[in-house]
């Protein structure tokens, strides 16, 4: 789309649609569903790579980072200062200062914790990281993350892997017309045409995983979202008709009766 730029910070993708590494079959699997997306970016738990591996690779290097750029995560942090600590460790490993936050507050629903959210976010902007926290669909904590100075923020659609959707489109466009800073929303998209309805509201992209790793086909699943988020965004950019209680014809009546009548 002709300049419809997304960027992040200095950082300009020609993908609206940010895909995760986690729950693939295998890494052959993963690799072909990233090259199906169209993604520009992709996220990575820091937390979560395995440094084990007999002929010394990681996760990372399945990963082809000339293509990619890669989004370290902090998965699997409980608290601010875990979420800082990881986030260190990324920069130290990936030579970067980007960085999704994740302070998780719930084991069972994975729902952020938000003020150590927002503690950690401004620790890491202090320290010169571009941050891109995960956060409830919450208006008031998007845009004081947004005052701290992270460089965008991401809503929940849903709880992460539930696939349920877009459960509350009313906040998320609040936070989208409120923001001045990207919004990019995180967790809950299951298939194409969630996709394309948070596209609609007018979020600037999506990052998603599950809804691409858990599918049946995750090749064609991942196809099917790079076609749902362009279709998503050019909607939203074209602007939809109004909605109406009544019909409203196609063919207006007036323009057949002065037909007839001449």
């Amino acid at each position: 789309m002709d300049g419809d730029i997304f960027k992040i910070g200095d950082l300009e993708l020609g993908s609206r649609l940010i895909v995760g590494t986690g729950k693939y079959s295998s890494v052959e699997v993963m690799q072909a569903a990233h090259e199906a997306s169209g993604a520009a970016m992709v996220t990575v738990a820091i937390r979560r790579i395995n440094l084990d591996d007999r002929q010394g690779r990681t996760l990372l290097d399945f990963v082809d980072r000339s293509r990619y750029a890669i989004l370290p995560n902090t998965a699997g942090c409980y608290t601010a200062k875990d979420a800082v600590l990881t986030a260190q460790l990324a920069r130290e490993l990936l030579q970067t200062d980007l960085v999704k936050l994740e302070v998780i507050g719930d084991a069972q629903t994975l729902h952020p914790d938000t003020r150590a959210t927002l503690e950690a976010a401004e620790e890491l902007v202090n320290d010169g990281f571009i941050v891109l926290p995960y956060i409830g669909d919450d208006p008031i904590a998007c845009k004081a993350l947004e005052e701290i100075g992270c460089a965008a923020v991401m809503p929940l659609a849903a709880p992460i892997g539930s696939g349920l959707g877009v459960c509350n489109p009313y906040s998320i466009r609040i936070i989208k017309e409120r923001a001045g800073i990207p919004v990019i929303v995180d967790a809950g998209v299951g298939t194409a045409s969630d996709a394309a309805i948070a596209m609609e509201l007018g979020v600037d992209a999506l990052l998603m995983n599950t809804g691409i790793a858990a599918a049946a086909d995750p090749v064609r699943m991942a196809r099917a979202m790079k076609h749902a988020v362009v279709a998503g965004r050019e909607a939203f950019l074209a602007g939809r008709m109004p909605k109406r209680l009544y019909a409203n014809a196609s063919s207006p009546m007036q323009d057949l009766i002065s037909s007839r009548t001449t």
